[in-house]
């Protein structure tokens, strides 16, 4: 056969990947490339550098070629997907000037642009004061301009990697409006860039000329050029299409179209989504971005620490499953099932809430993970099952809330994400949300949503709807137990909900005498 294939790019947080899927949305080949997040020794910062990014999505391609090199000459567009919120400043020359500050950086900054009082006071009066003055001290544009001016001088081209990435495949400065989440000015209902009257221009310390132009996902953003050519193998003069971020095309690959479908995404963010035609915000002022599909939004919760919390259990509690991990060639994780099968569901009232890294709104700047319930019965499996099942209480608060906005009930849920692969956690999510989860066909649902905005764009599929009806479909399904179920209830309605308005002085008066999280 020679059926056209579409090749799919995803920089991710801890690897890079080159994928090829053709019309029906099955993966044919894939090659992966293990990467480190961020340079270590830097507590408090993520950096990485720049070229890093560019030479691991190269040997990623090269690996792909070398393991499928007969299938290149069926390639007919190239599609980039990246991790969110990372950025990159680059000079007049387009060298990068300082490695890149990932998502993950905590660096924050009290010297940020003091508003008019025409602009700051309808914002106090909407109680939003806190907020803004949040969004301005996490801004990299403003912490950047005051801890390092030297370099924000010279900054003439202030990307997300995504942008970079393109750069780099094509030569041409644009990237993808799906692509843009952070702290820049970008005008998430419209699509585009903020408006020159509009307050984050005046919040922020980024100017428009150092920003890229942007294009809707599935237009192209210009052609393979042979450099790019040269060092990923991708055959030159190709289509590079737009597709949106690593969450957006996430959505999309998992088939969560319309908002009846909520996805849930365990990844080292945990999130849930849903897909709307209308520009629905998950809380007031916190803004739905935009989905990998034109015009239309995704409306997303985020527990910020989501399955991160793993990786803290895996380094905190479980050096004897690592050790033995490796002695058997295998993931961590795949031994710590049997903690799942260990542990009763409700973790025999362990309950946990997974603020570890609070969040600017939700639940609020000052929240704190916490965990209550212990007793002299609980072990490591306990604290193992709570961590999971915590993560999906936080998961279902936010798509309750996401469906008094969008005032459509959630029928099903997509779930997607390292942790999906679980059969034991995708049972846990049944019985906790009371709904069927349903595991999409492929664990690549970053990568295939690229690749069905490639799909579109070479007119293997005439829409979006028919794409997403041809190249996605659910795999296993998991039905919850009417009896588990009403206990996660319970625990939920009763327990969990509590926490955080209880606990929550507390957190404003730990952050008062101890200083952290910092203002």
């Amino acid at each position: 056969m020679n059926a056209p294939l579409l090749l799919a790019l995803d920089q991710g947080t801890q690897s890079a990947r080159a994928m090829l899927f053709d019309g029906n949305g099955e993966l044919i080949a894939k090659y992966q490339q293990h990467i480190e997040p961020y340079l270590p020794d830097r507590p408090g910062e993520a950096e990485q550098d720049v070229n890093y990014f560019w030479e691991q999505l190269g040997q990623a391609c090269q690996g792909l070629w070398l393991e499928h090199g007969e299938l290149r000459s069926r390639v007919v567009a190239v599609s980039l997907t990246t991790q969110r919120a990372s950025v990159v400043c680059l000079d007049k020359a387009m060298r990068p000037l300082r490695p890149a500050v990932i998502w993950l950086d905590q660096r924050r900054t009290p010297n940020f642009p003091r508003l008019p009082w025409w602009y700051a006071a309808p914002v106090n009066l909407l109680g939003q004061g806190e907020t803004l003055r949040q969004f301005q001290a996490k801004a990299e544009c403003n912490w950047l301009a005051e801890d390092e001016p030297e370099i924000w001088q010279r900054t003439a081209h202030f990307l997300l990697l995504s942008g970079y990435l393109n750069y780099r495949l094509t030569g041409e400065l644009r990237d993808c409006t799906a692509s843009q989440v952070g702290y820049i000015p970008f005008d998430y209902k419209g699509q585009c860039w903020a408006p020159p009257h509009d307050l984050k221009w005046k919040a922020l310390r980024v100017n428009r000329e150092q920003l890229p132009e942007l294009v809707a996902p599935g237009e192209t953003l210009g052609k393979v050029t042979a450099a790019a050519s040269r060092h990923t193998g991708i055959p030159v003069g190709l289509p590079v299409i737009a597709s949106g971020a690593d969450k957006a095309c996430e959505v999309l690959g998992a088939g969560a179209f319309t908002p009846e479908i909520g996805n849930l995404s365990y990844g080292t963010t945990a999130t849930f989504n849903t897909c709307n035609e209308r520009y629905v915000e998950p809380i007031p002022f916190v803004p739905a971005y935009s989905a990998a599909v034109p015009g239309r939004y995704n409306s997303e919760v985020i527990v910020q620490r989501g399955y991160w919390m793993v990786n803290w259990f895996k380094r905190e509690f479980a050096q004897q499953e690592v050790q033995q991990a490796e002695e058997l060639g295998v993931s961590a994780e795949t031994l710590f099932e049997s903690f799942l099968h260990d542990s009763p569901p409700g973790a025999m009232g362990l309950v946990l809430q997974p603020f570890w890294n609070p969040g600017v709104r939700i639940p609020g700047p000052e929240a704190k993970g916490a965990i209550i319930g212990f007793g002299d019965v609980h072990t490591r499996a306990h604290l193992y099952r709570a961590i999971i099942e915590g993560i999906a209480y936080a998961l279902r608060e936010g798509k309750e809330r996401l469906e008094k906005r969008n005032r459509v009930p959630v029928q099903s849920l997509r779930v997607s994400g390292g942790g999906s692969q679980s059969d034991a956690i995708m049972q846990i999510t049944a019985n906790l949300f009371n709904l069927p989860a349903e595991r999409p066909h492929t664990s690549e649902t970053s990568g295939l949503g690229a690749a069905i905005n490639a799909a579109v764009a070479m007119g293997l599929h005439p829409d979006y709807a028919s794409a997403v009806a041809a190249m996605t479909r659910p795999g296993k399904r998991f039905e919850p137990d009417p009896e588990v179920a009403r206990q996660y209830d319970a625990l939920y309605r009763q327990v969990y909900r509590k926490m955080y308005p209880r606990l929550s002085p507390l957190y404003r008066s730990i952050r008062q005498i101890t200083g952290y999280p910092s203002r």
